[in-house]
């Protein structure tokens, strides 16, 4: 599904679209609590909402969006794109020192209720950009979007969604355990019952 979201704070003017608009490009709208403005999920876009205990880690919300970020650029690194930030503004940018050709990679909107995190980061991998030019991006009218699959040449979503992984285990230094699939867990809490 594809659907642009808005945050607490953000515009509803950046929304360029009418609800009839929306609704013939099949794209859902969705106020939320997290922080930043409107941007948009879809096909192609890594969503990550890391739900973190940061009592467990540190309790500073700017640090942990530097982490993502870090986690992003560490990434990009693997392809030999360099990805930045920028001061005052949240996510991972790619030609941040241009004006004119600085464009957001990656967009990071978080909330948290007593250091419990909520939402998180989307990172286009090989995402269709068109409903960008639905919104203004972040409520930035003067910075571009963009994707990896158009600053590099063979990208594997699959592939970038486990590196990607890793990123974020070695930045908050975790260790993760995977769980079952919810059949077998299911199949397997039929015996209690």
């Amino acid at each position: 599904n594809r659907v642009f979201t808005l945050g607490k704070n953000g515009n509803e003017e950046n929304l360029k679209s009418s609800p009839e608009q929306l609704k013939q490009k099949e794209v859902d709208f969705v106020p939320i609590n997290r922080g930043g403005d409107i941007t948009y999920h879809g096909p192609g876009q890594l969503t990550g909402y890391p739900i973190f205990d940061l009592d467990h880690f540190f309790t500073d919300i700017g640090l942990y969006l530097r982490l993502l970020e870090a986690a992003v650029i560490d990434v990009l690194s693997l392809y030999g794109i360099k990805g930045e930030r920028i001061e005052g503004l949240t996510g991972v940018w790619i030609d941040s020192e241009s004006q004119h050709s600085a464009r957001k990679i990656c967009a990071i909107g978080v909330h948290s209720s007593r250091w419990v995190t909520m939402h998180g980061f989307a990172f286009n991998i090989c995402a269709d950009l068109e409903p960008f030019d639905w919104i203004v991006p972040c409520g930035i009218s003067d910075k571009g979007v963009t994707s990896l699959h158009l600053e590099t040449e063979g990208v594997d979503f699959k592939k970038v969604k486990a590196q990607t992984k890793e990123a974020l285990k070695a930045r908050f230094d975790l260790q993760l355990k995977e769980l079952p699939k919810l059949d077998d867990w299911w199949e397997q809490s039929k015996s209690f019952l």
